[in-house]
């Protein structure tokens, strides 16, 4: 193999011209992250049995999901959650590499044949399926230093305002509030009072759905009208109700003599959050924290250059006293390994060409090996995309590890330094420039073998040192 290439020294030349633009095109197409993606991936169902204990819940909701969502292509594991609250929650877990998309899709049609299953107050409320993707990026925070505003209001505005921004961003898989407390009425009732009055709390439910919506009145004068009938009309109907005094004004039963009773006779409506359940804090202070998520494949660091721009554009338009910050950011760390890999290799080459210099003592014979450095660095970013790997904390690392060369070179010196006397002496006969680098490649194996070894064992290098004089 070594005589092939040294007898076609412009094949040699060529093919090192080859992985050299082949591990430069890469580079940009390579996907960067903290860690390599070894997460599974997973998809979220979610569904809540107002007032159900957790028996029920296991029950009449969770049992029903799990007997479909069971056996979906490429499922690992699931496991699943009932709470006292009333909530359900199962989590499909699925092989590295599942397109989450796809799973996300598999899930939903599962469940959607176990609907017919469950109880209407679980439908009625909605059941939630959610892609959860593992490689979270960075998180954002909005804040209001100076407390003008409370968690509801900032979690509230992240969600409408923030969170759609957000995951326009090129690269961002997922955008999650994790503490986040959407607006809704809270209906405190008085039991004491609908105990005496003859009510439940079923019928304030039925009173509430059924007064609370948005109807299609329709349209006056729509054909077929009478004859002459010149105008038409659509009639538009007060629809949802927004406010606590409009929900206090339901109607829950109306008597014989005309008297009416509302619902501020038997309680009293406030607007809260939906869930209480999360909180968030920022240096002790409430926050709404926006999670980021990457989609497999995207390079983080272009992630969280995007998801920066967008909150410097949003940052203009935020209401008194909100403010944003990011408490949380990986790609700090990847930037700085990859500052770090960089300063390492180029020490590590600075100090490989000096000591081929040192012992060769010519510039022209150094240039050789220093010419294989960076065919060898950047043809090493091409087998990376071959193998659908991604620029990440451990593969740095181990580009970092291929710079023990350094301690093979003292190795390889100390045996190529005869040769390049025999060289220099008898450099007419071909068959000695032959012997020479068999004679190196074979001391090349073998230092490479020792340098491997933990600690190293100095009695190997005189042994190695004598197989390659011999040969030489």
């Amino acid at each position: 193999m070594v005589n092939f290439f040294i007898d076609r020294p412009i094949f040699a030349s060529v093919l090192a011209i080859v992985i050299i633009v082949a591990g430069a095109v890469a580079i940009p197409f390579l996907p960067i992250a903290q860690y390599p993606e070894i997460t599974p991936p997973q998809v979220v169902v979610q569904a809540t049995y107002p007032g159900a204990s957790a028996e029920v819940v296991e029950q009449t909701v969770t049992t029903p999901i799990e007997q479909q969502v069971n056996g979906v292509e490429n499922m690992i594991y699931m496991s699943s959650r009932s709470g006292s609250d009333g909530t359900m929650t199962l989590t499909v877990t699925f092989k590295v590499g599942t397109d989450l998309d796809i799973a996300a899709v598999n899930v939903q049609n599962r469940v959607a044949i176990a609907q017919a299953k469950l109880p209407q107050d679980v439908i009625r409320q909605g059941l939630s399926i959610t892609k959860q993707s593992p490689d979270l990026v960075e998180i954002v925070a909005l804040t209001s230093p100076d407390g003008s505003r409370d968690e509801l209001y900032l979690s509230n505005y992240a969600t409408l305002q923030v969170v759609d921004v957000l995951a326009r961003v090129p690269g961002v898989g997922q955008v999650t509030v994790f503490n986040g407390r959407d607006y809704g009425m809270r209906l405190w009732l008085n039991p004491d009072r609908l105990a005496s009055l003859g009510l439940t709390a079923g019928d304030v439910a039925d009173a509430v759905r059924e007064q609370n919506l948005q109807a299609a009145a329709g349209q006056i004068g729509q054909p077929p009208a009478p004859r002459g009938q010149q105008f038409q009309y659509t009639v538009t109907t007060r629809g949802r109700l927004s406010t606590p005094a409009e929900f206090e004004e339901i109607i829950l039963r109306t008597r014989a003599d005309g008297s009416v009773l509302r619902l501020r006779d038997v309680g009293r409506v406030e607007l809260g959050a939906q869930n209480y359940g999360s909180f968030g804090r920022v240096g002790g202070k409430p926050a709404a924290l926006i999670g980021i998520f990457q989609l497999p494949g995207a390079n983080a660091l272009e992630v969280s250059r995007g998801v920066q721009a967008a909150m410097a554009r949003l940052a203009p338009s935020f209401p008194n006293g909100v403010t944003h910050t990011r408490p949380y950011n990986t790609t700090e760390f990847v930037r700085v390994s990859i500052e770090e890999v960089v300063l390492t290799l180029l020490i590590a080459i600075g100090l490989v060409v000096l000591t081929v210099y040192v012992f060769l003592q010519d510039w022209r014979t150094t240039l050789i090996p220093t010419l294989t450095i960076p065919v060898s660095l950047v043809g090493t970013f091409a087998v990376i995309s071959v193998f659908g790997f991604s620029i990440n904390t451990l593969t740095l690392f181990g580009i970092v590890l291929a710079t023990v060369v350094r301690r093979t070179v003292f190795k390889i010196l100390w045996l190529l330094w005869p040769a390049w006397v025999w060289f220099t002496v008898m450099a007419t006969a071909n068959h000695f420039w032959l012997d020479i680098v068999a004679g190196v490649g074979v001391a090349l194996v073998g230092a490479t073998i020792v340098s491997w070894a933990q600690e190293g064992r100095p009695a190997l290098s005189p042994a190695l040192y004598r197989c390659g004089h011999r040969r030489w």
